[in-house]
């Protein structure tokens, strides 16, 4: 049975059931952006391993499940303490809470403190602010190549839409909670995320994606984030669904005149993952940083894919993405650098550094540079290793034991990566979690 052919019929079966509960069959300003997506989706199909993207990452479980798209008013007892254990609240900011791909208001609280920044969710975002929103919803996250983006687009009910002022300063964190429940048949949700910061501003996105209880679900996300003329964007994810859930993501950054632009993900859960993130630095001075960790166990397979495009001259980018592997699990990093031809005084960096704590564990990586300027400083490098044995031996020298120092190595690798997170709720919360976390990862230690 062809992934291709049957997994593809069956979403756009879904799609035209779907697209007949929308108001007006469809015929809103957002209907050519959804048919659009959905014919190139029909014309694309899903990806499959032949090609060199996807060799290493088959998705053929999304595409034989007849995934179904998650009720809205679906909310399977979710309270705001239930959240608060699975995203270390309290925060002392905005927090915007999805329930299966839908608003939860009950949930959220936007504080005053927002400096004139518009911070709504989509939905009604597309219903009342097609000015502000026309411009920029779709126009990066390109469909022609990205299958899972067409269907994102395609499908795309809800999500978040938040537009900072030129010269706004907005003082806290905006936390953006996605929450997928497992009632019913196995379902999907496809949020949506659009960030516009303008000239001058600054702003700071968190991302969380949390499943509660067990069992199959899908979730596709694209985030588009447009970082204007001197705008300082940071930008977080934190992904922790279930051990049984598929999870796929598109974040699309567009990088402006002297504009900074960081983003760290943290993948922890799901069985299979997928996250690609492009940063376009599309004029002179602009700055990108991404940084990445994933920390997997069991047969969870975690697939991240890079892509870093030094459109102008006299811009700088850093990368560092870092993996933990235990039990049979399996990682792939594909980070790719492209300087294009007047791309002049380009100062870009990109390193990946994989720890496998089992002799099961596997990890593929293919650090690239596409250079086609030559006044440029580039650098990339991969490395792979398992535990020191003779830091081992020094800890367990001095009374520590194996476990337990095997974790404090663990912990030394990543800490560099946790420190550079600056959300002190964020970062405290991942300490702990990892603290409490790897003791349990089964796997055979690599000797």
């Amino acid at each position: 049975m062809s992934q291709d052919t049957d997994g593809r019929n069956a979403y756009l079966a879904t799609f035209t059931r779907f697209e007949s509960t929308l108001s007006g069959n469809g015929s809103s300003w957002t209907g050519a952006l959804r048919r659009e997506a959905i014919a190139r989706f029909e014309a694309r199909g899903f990806p499959t391993t032949k090609e060199e993207a996807w060799r290493l990452t088959s998705v053929a479980p999304i595409a034989r499940t007849p995934f179904t798209l998650a009720p809205g008013t679906t909310r399977a007892g979710v309270t705001a303490q239930i959240l608060e254990a699975s995203t270390f609240e309290p925060w002392e900011c905005s927090h915007l809470v999805f329930v299966n791909g839908r608003y939860a208001p009950d949930l959220s609280r936007l504080r005053a403190n927002l400096e004139g920044a518009r911070v709504m969710n989509l939905a009604a975002a597309l219903a009342s602010e097609r000015g502000r929103v026309e411009p920029h919803l779709a126009r990066h996250a390109g469909v022609a190549d990205h299958p899972f983006t067409a269907l994102n687009t395609a499908f795309m009910q809800d999500g978040a839409f938040l537009e900072v002022p030129p010269g706004g300063i907005v003082p806290e964190p905006i936390h953006l909670l996605f929450v997928s429940t497992t009632e019913g048949p196995p379902a999907m949700s496809h949020p949506r995320t659009l960030v516009v910061a303008g000239a001058g501003s600054q702003v700071t996105l968190v991302e969380s994606y949390v499943g509660l209880g067990g069992g199959a679900y899908f979730t596709n996300a694209v985030t588009e984030i447009v970082a204007g003329e001197n705008a300082v964007v940071h930008h977080y994810k934190l992904q922790r669904e279930s051990r049984e859930a598929y999870h796929v993501a598109t974040l699309q950054a567009q990088i402006g005149r002297n504009a900074r632009f960081a983003s760290h993900s943290v993948a922890l859960g799901g069985a299979l993952v997928r996250n690609e993130l492009n940063a376009v630095l599309d004029a002179e001075g602009g700055d990108c940083t991404l940084n990445g960790l994933y920390v997997v166990a069991g047969r969870q397979h975690v697939d991240n894919h890079t892509l870093i495009d030094h459109a102008r001259p006299h811009c700088s980018s850093r990368e560092l993405y870092k993996g933990v592997l235990d039990g049979q699990s399996r990682g792939v990093f594909e980070g790719t650098i492209v300087v294009r031809p007047d791309a002049q005084k380009t100062d870009a960096r990109q390193t990946n550094k994989n720890l496998l704590i089992s002799e099961e564990a596997l990890v593929d990586t293919k650090p690239q540079l596409r250079i086609s300027a030559d006044d440029v400083k580039c650098t990339h490098g991969a490395t792979i290793g398992q535990i020191d044995e003779d830091a081992m031996f020094y800890l367990r020298a001095r009374g520590i034991g194996r476990e337990a120092a095997r974790n404090l190595l663990i912990h030394a690798f990543v800490n560099d990566l946790l420190d550079r997170i600056t959300i002190d709720p964020l970062r405290a919360g991942l300490e702990c979690l990892l603290a409490t976390q790897l003791p349990r990862h089964g796997g055979k230690e690599a000797r």
